[in-house]
């Protein structure tokens, strides 16, 4: 098969752009970056659970055939809806999100799915890609699966991108998200994080988590607030600057784009500091448009 497998959810998108409007779309932090990648040249299959019969079901499944994202690891939940978020923004395109997701059908993936179709698609993947948000919303049997998933994958040589997404609001504590998280982070090959998520989620500073992560784990991207990166690869740190400021309208799916250029060029054996340089460079067209996935001419400057 080759290319990426993502395992993740994808909702209903609901940008605030008033007291009394709104824009619609699809979007989720594992989906947003096999969007990207897609349209970056990568190979894409998407894992998921969707609602059956639904209008929005059917337009996520519409949205996936347009972007080229594979749907064949795509299962349906009768019975069930998507979840979705709403987006507010702030004068400097920050974010706030607001979830409606406790019946989504991404819930009940592993009850579900075709597993022995899944774990196959993912053996022969070049990257399987997952996010802390979907450790979070599969709750602790779910994760227990995954996690006998990731352990075979590992032990067969493929490769696993994990990046922390940390959603406070989706677990029921801080410890117990912690504790999966970093239970996953041994059996990757890259790990993704932002100091906003890594500050909340350990109250440690990015750089000290980050070089602890890296004795776990061989690749690991520290994104501090300012922008600058870190790649820290066998415990070794690259730090490379910010790129030049743009002004961002929302800020939505920047750090999922960001880790689309990056793997994008990742893939492709491309050294640190280009991947670093795709990354800034996809995010920076991302998060000057509405919403976690931008118009796809708009990708053509972003290369």
């Amino acid at each position: 098969m080759g290319g990426v497998v993502g395992f993740g959810e994808c909702m209903v998108e609901v940008s605030l752009t008033g007291s009394d409007s709104a824009v619609i779309g699809y979007a989720g932090d594992v989906f947003n970056t096999a969007v990207y990648l897609r349209r970056l040249g990568t190979p894409v299959s998407f894992a998921t659970a969707l609602g059956d019969g639904d209008p929005f079901s059917t337009a996520i499944l519409d949205l996936m055939a347009a972007e080229g994202v594979g749907a064949e690891l795509v299962t349906r939940a009768p019975g069930r809806l998507p979840g979705l978020y709403a987006i507010q923004r702030d004068a400097h395109g920050e974010r706030s999100f607001f979830f409606w997701r406790e019946q989504a059908p991404v819930r009940q993936f592993f009850d579900v799915a075709d597993l022995d179709a899944v774990i196959a698609a993912m053996r022969q993947a070049d990257l399987v890609y997952v996010t802390g948000i979907p450790l979070a919303v599969i709750g602790e049997a779910g994760r227990a699966r995954l996690m006998a998933i990731l352990a075979d994958l590992k032990a067969r040589g493929v490769n696993i991108a994990f990046d922390t997404n940390y959603r406070p609001s989706l677990w029921p504590s801080r410890e117990t998200a912690l504790a999966a998280m970093e239970a996953v982070i041994p059996y990757c090959r890259l790990v993704s994080a932002s100091g906003q998520d890594v500050e909340a989620l350990t109250l440690r500073p990015l750089d000290e988590v980050a070089a602890g992560w890296a004795r776990l784990c061989p690749e690991v991207i520290a994104r501090a607030e300012d922008r600058t990166v870190a790649v820290y690869i066998d415990g070794e740190a690259r730090r490379l600057p910010a790129p030049p400021p743009v002004k961002a309208v929302d800020t939505t799916g920047a750090g999922d784009s960001f880790n689309a250029g990056y793997l994008s060029c990742w893939l492709r054996g491309e050294p640190p500091e280009r991947c670093v340089a795709a990354g800034h460079a996809v995010a920076a067209r991302v998060v000057q448009h509405l919403g976690a996935i931008i118009p796809s001419a708009e990708m053509a400057a972003s290369g």
